[in-house]
């Protein structure tokens, strides 16, 4: 059965699925590809106060104030990946002020990027989809204090971030440590139902699904940073959850093992995979990263779909001590993610690869 439409879209216009060559973080330039582009700019001069900026790919900038503060900024922006405005609209914020609490902080206020092909699209349905997220910024305790709107030929929509955080609690991608384990908040598998969702082939259950993971703020983050056994941290998006631990453990120089088994994903996206529902953005995943992670014999085409599966608003990875496990897992229950999970652990660096997958 299809997601219902939601009764505030005009019946006369076009599914804003069929809007968009990509949906949610799916959107994402290819890994390869992004890396060519933006090899020159880590020349950059940097000034000190700048304490995390784009040398190690992570979820946002940050900028000590003071001895007191610091400033994380970020933005994030798609194509929609649900046709319910209202729904596009949370996901998206959702989505963007996840990487202020991936890097440890809380949010203070956002600026709204608008794109929309306001020859398409009524002044309603545009108007859905800011207030849904609006929603989610109140949800946040945040304003939408200013952004930029344009006429664009698809839809697009996200936020500018911004959040406060100690500058001795920033926690980066890049400072695993060996001999830590990994945890992950929100289970996998969005990206293969939204592949379902655009062929109309997602059901009522489903869909509901996808948007209670989609729309859960990442709220664990700060008090996750408190936490002297949490070294590292970061939100698994759109280079799936192998292009994120390949991130973690090539900023610290080490490896890091997903226990596959182990791995958390959503009601039904193994079945889905299965029937062919991958996004595009899957396979350019791996054709970006592959060479760098290792496989067991036999591992199952459908779980390396999943592996590099799209996130759109996925979870928060955690790399923490394992005297600090239950610690973590009990502030991610806490805050309602009764999925968070071990997932692996890192270890040293070998020749083999600085990622490896294991099946039992």
């Amino acid at each position: 059965m299809n997601a219902p439409m939601n009764p505030s879209t005009p019946a006369a216009e076009p599914r804003l699925t069929s809007l968009s060559h990509g949906g949610g973080c799916g959107c994402k330039i290819a890994p390869g590809l992004l890396s060519e582009i933006l090899k020159g700019t880590a020349r950059m001069p940097m000034p000190p106060e700048l304490l995390v900026g784009i040398e190690t790919a992570d979820d946002a900038a940050v900028y000590q104030l003071n001895e007191e503060q610091a400033l994380i900024a970020t933005t994030d922006f798609f194509m929609p990946i649900v046709d319910d405005p209202y729904d596009f609209g949370r996901i998206a914020a959702t989505n963007a002020i996840s990487d202020v609490y991936a890097m440890g902080g809380r949010p203070i206020m956002a600026l709204a990027l608008v794109g929309m092909p306001i020859n398409v699209l009524s002044t309603a349905t545009i108007g859905r989809i800011l207030a849904g997220g609006e929603s989610v910024c109140r949800e946040a305790g945040i304003p939408i204090a200013g952004g930029h709107t344009i006429d664009s030929v698809e839809a697009i929509y996200g936020l500018v971030a911004m959040g406060l955080v100690h500058p001795k609690r920033v926690k980066r991608n890049a400072d695993a440590k060996a001999g830590d384990v990994l945890v992950l908040g929100k289970p996998l598998g969005v990206g293969v139902l939204s592949a379902a969702l655009k062929k109309e082939l997602l059901s009522a259950q489903g869909y509901r699904q996808m948007i209670a993971t989609t729309t859960r703020l990442n709220t664990p983050g700060p008090e996750l940073a408190a936490l002297a056994g949490v070294h590292a941290l970061t939100d698994v998006t759109g280079f799936g959850l192998a292009g994120h631990c390949l991130e973690l453990a090539r900023g610290a120089g080490l490896q890091a093992r997903i226990d596959w088994p182990k791995v958390p994903l959503l009601e039904g996206v193994t079945e889905l995979a299965a029937a062919g529902h991958i996004t595009g953005a899957s396979g350019r995943n791996w054709a970006g990263y592959g060479a760098s992670v290792t496989l067991p014999q036999g591992f199952d085409p459908v779980a390396q779909a999943l592996l590099t599966d799209p996130q759109t608003s996925g979870g928060l990875l955690v790399s923490c001590t394992a005297q600090s496990v239950d610690e973590v897992l009990a502030i991610f229950h806490r805050h309602g993610f009764v999925d968070a999970a071990v997932i692996g652990d890192v270890g040293p660096a070998s020749g083999e690869s600085n990622l490896v997958i294991r099946q039992g």
